[in-house]
């Protein structure tokens, strides 16, 4: 049987995995439709072709708004389905966003640094 603990401890992750995710949505859209590649640290671009920001800048905001929506995703099923806290969804959209990024630096850096 679930305790009042329990559900404040779930409405408190929710809260902060919603407001963290909500951020990284947040920066993902600006680095992706507003094309604020200041966003980025320098040399994760500085190799990159003006030609190619706009194509960079959308892997990489998209994929930023994809860990900020796994992260929001994790919250609300640990509130609703009572799982346990860890990354049910997360992860897998962590994983994914994280090869997007690696992605986009190969291609567009032409490395990680």
């Amino acid at each position: 049987m679930w305790t009042g603990d329990d559900e404040m401890e779930d409405v408190l992750y929710l809260t902060i995995m919603g407001v963290c995710g909500a951020l990284f949505m947040y920066l993902g859209w600006l680095i992706w439709i507003k094309e604020k590649i200041n966003l980025i640290h320098d040399y994760h671009y500085k190799k990159v072709k003006e030609s190619d920001k706009k194509a960079y800048t959308a892997v990489m905001g998209k994929a930023t708004m994809l860990i900020g929506a796994g992260t929001v995703l994790d919250g609300i099923i640990c509130i609703f389905l009572h799982l346990q806290k860890g990354g049910t969804v997360f992860t897998p959209l962590f994983a994914v966003g994280l090869v997007m990024m690696i992605y986009a630096q190969i291609k567009y850096n032409h490395g990680m640094f």
